[in-house]
């Protein structure tokens, strides 16, 4: 089994550096076009199945990459990025005036912070990897998996998959519409092949980076 862990293109807010979880914020021009990239980068993929957040940026990510066989995408609410709370649409600098401590423990000790209002990354998990599981069952060894989804999700389930813990989720990155390869025989046994895979829209040393939230 094969499984196609996938970010979300670029929004508005992510070029901003606002806090976004779970406000629906659509793709900027520049997250469209990454997602067509990405879509040509899958286009002689096969791909057996498709699930995405239901948050219109991973909506429409996932149907620009499959193009064509959109109409196999399904939805799960499990995969939703992190309930930032009262940070929502707010910028760095304004948490930062209002909310010092637990930004400052936002970066060095993550999972130990509970969102104002919001979620820890413990609440990703407990939702987001049963997401995983549910979007996996039944694939075989040949069966491949698109899944699109956010950048808190998709860091808890790596830091899963490569056995760290959460608190070390920021030392690795999840740019707009990475691919994470993922190979097992089910969810349990998952390897990650590849990590932050962004050369459809970024060469080796380009900086395929966000505002990190």
């Amino acid at each position: 089994m094969r499984i196609l862990l996938a970010r979300h293109g670029e929004t508005p807010w992510n070029a901003e550096g606002r806090y976004q979880g779970q406000e629906d914020i659509a793709l900027s021009p520049v997250g469209e076009a990454q997602a067509r990239a990405l879509g040509e980068r899958l286009r002689e993929v096969p791909i057996t199945r498709a699930v995405a957040s239901p948050l219109s940026r991973a909506r429409r990510t996932a149907e620009l990459a499959l193009g064509a066989r959109a109409g196999m995408l399904a939805f799960d609410p499990g995969l939703l990025e992190i309930a930032h709370g009262t940070w929502e649409g707010l910028l760095a600098s304004e948490i930062r005036a209002r909310d010092p401590q637990r930004l400052l423990d936002w970066r060095v000790r993550p999972h130990e912070v509970l969102m104002p209002g919001g979620e820890s990354l413990q609440h990703v998990f407990d939702r987001a990897w049963p997401a995983l599981a549910r979007a996996c069952d039944g694939l075989g060894d040949d069966d491949t998996l698109l899944v699109v989804a956010h950048d808190a999700v998709n860091r808890v389930l790596l830091c899963r998959i490569l056995g760290i813990p959460f608190g070390k989720l920021w030392t690795f990155r999840q740019a707009p519409t990475t691919l994470n390869l993922l190979e097992g025989a089910d969810v349990d046994t998952l390897d990650v092949v590849r990590l932050n895979d962004c050369s459809h829209h970024t060469a080796l040393f380009g900086e395929a980076v966000h505002r990190a939230l």
